[in-house]
């Protein structure tokens, strides 16, 4: 049992850090010239950042931020939660609370991204192609690991 509660407390651990890199990264768009993310547009490398662009997406931006902010906090919440029901639960009880937290998380990432793949030809329409970053791909992965770790908690006893 404490192999597998190592095993579930690294795989949180680990959600949550790709949460936070997807979240704050700049790499959800990627071409020659620059990279955008949910925040900012960076020219050649990182060496000047505007926000112009982003402006210009309108409330479809500010959704996303909100969501993928949401779902970093959702996530960090439901650490803490399981944290300390797994010190105040009493034996064969579920871990509920935690497991909805991570479940809207996972949500949150779904409506994050979803939006973003929806909107991407609106976004990047007037400038050179490119391709989707590593960090759009890490949120698609912290969708899938919030989501297995919301189920996993749900079903998951307390045991001693």
């Amino acid at each position: 049992m404490l192999v597998l509660l190592g095993f579930i407390l690294i795989f949180h651990i680990a959600t949550a850090a790709l949460l936070f890199i997807a979240t704050i990264d700049n790499a959800w768009w990627i071409n020659d010239i620059s990279s955008t993310d949910i925040w900012q547009t960076c020219y050649n490398n990182g060496s000047t950042c505007s926000n112009e662009i982003i402006i210009g997406y309108g409330e479809c931006i500010k959704a996303i931020q909100a969501t993928m902010c949401l779902s970093v906090i959702f996530c960090c919440i439901s650490f803490v939660v399981f944290v300390v029901q797994l010190f105040r639960l009493q034996k064969g009880q579920r871990f509920y609370i935690a497991g909805t937290l991570q479940l809207l998380s996972s949500l949150c990432v779904m409506i994050a991204a979803s939006i973003y793949t929806d909107r991407e030809q609106s976004f990047h329409k007037n400038y050179h192609k490119g391709q989707y970053g590593y960090a759009f791909i890490l949120a698609w992965i912290a969708f899938a690991f919030t989501f297995i770790s919301g189920v996993m908690y749900i079903v998951l006893r307390k045991r001693k």
